[in-house]
Order: structure tokens, then C-alpha cells, then sequence
């Protein structure tokens, strides 16, 4: 009996070793990286709290030009993503990563609506194949088993991006320096971080595990003969081209749930700070600080739905849940007028937005591998990004007309609500 019962602990040691080796060496990299590529987009958040005021943008103006960051995304999105899967994951995500730091930084120049509309557009484009392009990198090194862990971890950026981007541009906001006020100073600095790291990245990212000489001989083995094993499972069952994939039922669901996840994600998250300033009447540098909590507060629960799913092997509730989660605390916020109480239910939405992410993100392999699931994941993020440019929009829209927040936050609860039905007609499919 003990004889027979080793070699099943050998593999499983050297599987630990090997996933915890990878995760060290790419997760903080791609961690960072995120980070910068998520304090790059929303900071404008933060900066309308006086750009507006400053060059006379109405709510709708900056709605739009918050939004039209996405239209640029759609154009370069599934075009630079299977590029990442088929020529080169490093040096596609490192020329982005150059590519919208320079922009980024750019934008701290702008002086009227139509030169905000086209550096939220350039930005837009530069950042395009960048999260896809990951989730397809991360698809090289990691089995089905363990891959939500590994997208909770580097997507943690998102919260830890609103964590330490908050207090940093409220520091910012203060700065007058060469007759530029402090908005301009946000973008600028902000934006400079992304250009030397990128080139980083050129140098330090491994395109696949073949190529790893970190990695020992045996654990190059054991994880390429997994993905490869992996692979052949799903052809076997059935090998999709990437027309048929882009047509499948579930692919068509996960882009539907996708544009409602992405409407709440930014028209939530742009919006957050001038809610919290109308709600509270405090000022930008008071506001910035305060909108960070709700982030801070679902850093964790993403953490905890990333390791929950993969230790059941269970992805549709692991996206259902967050959602009507996330509709709750919208529902909360829309029926108080209370400081505390309003933070604290903006605090339960974003826990169930930023919850659904791991298992959400995981779910294309799920079904598909390869090019395949690379032109699935692009697919999603496109039909996503399109939700992205809606929200921001019918938020400021609806903010305009009002005169309130009121009905646009209806409207996200009502996304999060239709998007939680939604996910739960996927079929259900274990990764192994």
C-alpha cells in the first residue's frame, strides 16, 4: 500500500513546485504592469474632478470622452490579441505597455473637449490587445486547474490600482508646477511609470514554458506535457477554427455577459468619485481618498472567488453570485441619502464587481483552447469593450438629465441583474 500510494505524491509535488515557480516568476511582473495599465485608464476619474471645472466640460462631455477610450479599444483588440497568440506574447505586450505610457503621459497637455476625445481615443487603442493578451499569455503557462487562482492574482491590480492610485492623485491634484494645475501633473506623472517598465518587459518576460530556463528540466516537462494533454482533451472532444468558436452559443453568451460587465465595471468606476462628491459635498482631494475604500475593501473577496472556484471546479455561480451581489449594493446606494450608508453599499457593489472576475475570465478555456480561445477571450473583451464606452456614457447622460444619480444607477443595477441571469445558461463544464 505505501508503495503504491508515491507515485501519485511525486506528481503532485512537482506540480506544486512548478505552478508556485511560475507564479513567482510572472504574477508580480504582470501584477505591476496591470496596476499601472488600471491607474492609466480611470485616473481621469480622479483628474475631472477639476479638468472639469476647468475647461467647462459638462457631464455629458466628460462621459463621452471617458467612453470613447473603448472605440479606439475596439479597433486593435482582436486583431492584437491573436497576435499575441500566434507571433509573440512578449514583445506584443511590452510595445503596448510603451505604447500607452507615452500617451498616457501625452494627455496631461489637453486643452479643450476635442483634444480630450482623441487622447482617450490613442489611449484606448495603445491599451487594446493588452488584457486580452494576457489572459491568453496566462493560458501558456496554466493548466484549466489552478488558472482562476492565477487571474484573481494578477487581477487584483484592479482594486490595489484604485488603493494606492487614490491617495497618490489626491496627492497630485495639489501640485501647481510651471503653471500647470494639479490635474495635468496626475496624468503626466502618472503616465511616465508605464514607458520605462515596458521596456523591461521586453527584456524579462518568457514567451512559453519551452523557453524557460528558470524552470528545471523536469518541471518544463511535466508542465508543458499538462497544457499539451490539456489540449488534445478539448480537440478530442471537438476542435473548433476560430469562425465556428466566435459563433458558438456560449461564446455569444459570454460577450453578452461581457458588455453588461464591462457597462457596470467603468460606468461604476469612472463615475465613483463625482457620486461620492455629490453625495458628500467634500472636496477632490477628500473624495479621491474616500472613493479608494470600496476597492480596498473587495480586494480580498476577489482573492477568495478566484481560489473558491478552482477549488471546486465550479465557474457560472462563482459569476453569478458577485453579480446580483454587486446589484444589491447598487440598490443600497440608490435608496440612501446617507454619507456612511452610501459609501458602505458602494462598498457591497464593488466587492460583487470586481468578485465575478477570476471565474469569469477562466470560463473561455473552459470550452475552448488554443487560437480558438484566444479569438473567444478577444471576442469578449471586443462585444466587453463596447459596454465599457456605454456606461460612462449613459451614466453622464442620465446624470445630466436628472440632475441626480439616481436613474443611472438603476441602469447598473439592472445590467448586473440581466448579466447574473444571463451567465447561468452557460452549460455547465468542469475543467477536468
Amino acid at each position: 500500500m505505501a508503495q503504491a500510494s508515491m507515485p501519485a505524491a511525486a506528481p503532485l509535488s512537482l506540480a506544486e513546485t512548478t505552478r508556485k515557480k511560475i507564479t513567482r516568476r510572472l504574477i508580480p511582473l504582470l501584477m505591476v504592469l496591470f496596476v499601472l495599465n488600471q491607474i492609466d485608464r480611470v485616473n481621469i476619474s480622479y483628474a475631472g474632478l477639476q479638468m472639469t471645472k476647468e475647461l467647462h466640460f459638462s457631464n455629458t462631455t466628460f462621459g463621452f470622452g471617458s467612453g470613447i477610450f473603448f472605440l479606439g479599444y475596439c479597433i486593435f483588440d482582436i486583431p492584437g490579441t491573436m497576435l499575441v497568440a500566434l507571433w509573440s506574447a512578449r514583445r506584443i505586450i511590452a510595445g503596448l505597455v510603451i505604447a500607452w505610457g507615452i500617451v498616457a503621459t501625452l494627455s496631461g497637455f489637453i486643452s479643450n473637449a476635442h483634444e480630450f476625445y482623441i487622447a482617450r481615443f490613442m489611449l484606448g487603442a495603445a491599451e487594446a490587445p493588452f488584457f486580452p493578451g494576457l489572459l491568453v499569455y496566462l493560458s501558456f503557462w496554466y493548466p484549466a486547474k489552478g488558472r482562476a487562482k492565477a487571474v484573481a492574482l494578477f487581477m487584483t491590480a484592479m482594486p490595489i490600482a484604485q488603493i494606492i492610485g487614490a491617495p497618490i492623485s489626491a496627492a497630485l491634484l495639489n501640485i501647481h508646477w510651471f503653471g500647470l494645475t494639479g490635474w495635468h501633473w496626475l496624468l503626466i506623472i502618472e503616465g511616465l511609470p508605464a514607458v520605462v517598465l515596458g521596456i523591461a518587459t521586453m527584456l524579462y518576460l518568457t514567451e512559453k514554458p519551452a523557453q524557460a530556463e528558470w524552470l528545471e528540466p523536469r518541471e518544463r516537462d511535466w508542465i508543458i506535457g499538462e497544457l499539451d494533454r490539456e489540449h488534445a482533451q478539448k480537440n478530442a472532444e471537438r476542435k473548433y477554427s476560430v469562425w465556428e468558436a466566435v459563433r458558438h452559443r456560449e461564446t455569444i453568451l459570454l460577450a453578452i455577459v461581457s458588455f453588461c460587465g464591462y457597462n457596470i465595471q467603468y460606468g461604476f468606476t469612472l463615475w465613483l468619485p463625482q457620486m461620492v462628491q455629490k453625495m458628500s459635498g467634500l472636496s477632490p482631494v477628500a473624495v479621491t481618498l474616500l472613493s479608494a475604500i470600496p476597492w480596498a475593501v473587495s480586494w480580498p473577496f476577489m482573492l477568495l472567488m478566484g481560489w473558491n472556484s478552482d477549488r471546486t471546479d465550479e465557474r457560472r455561480w462563482h459569476v453569478a453570485i458577485p453579480f446580483f451581489v454587486g446589484a444589491l449594493g447598487l440598490g443600497l446606494a440608490r435608496a440612501t441619502d446617507s454619507v456612511p450608508l452610501g459609501l458602505a453599499a458602494f462598498t457591497v457593489a464593488a466587492i460583487g464587481i470586481n468578485g465575478r472576475l477570476p471565474a469569469f475570465w477562466s470560463l473561455p478555456n473552459s470550452f475552448f483552447s488554443g487560437t480558438a480561445a484566444a479569438a473567444v477571450i478577444a471576442t469578449m473583451n471586443f462585444i466587453g469593450i463596447i459596454g465599457g464606452f456605454v456606461g460612462p456614457y449613459v451614466v453622464g447622460f442620465l446624470s445630466n438629465k436628472t440632475g441626480t444619480y439616481a436613474s443611472a444607477v438603476a441602469y447598473l443595477l439592472g445590467s448586473a441583474v440581466l448579466a447574473g441571469i444571463l451567465i447561468l445558461f452557460l452549460r455547465p463544464r468542469r475543467s477536468h
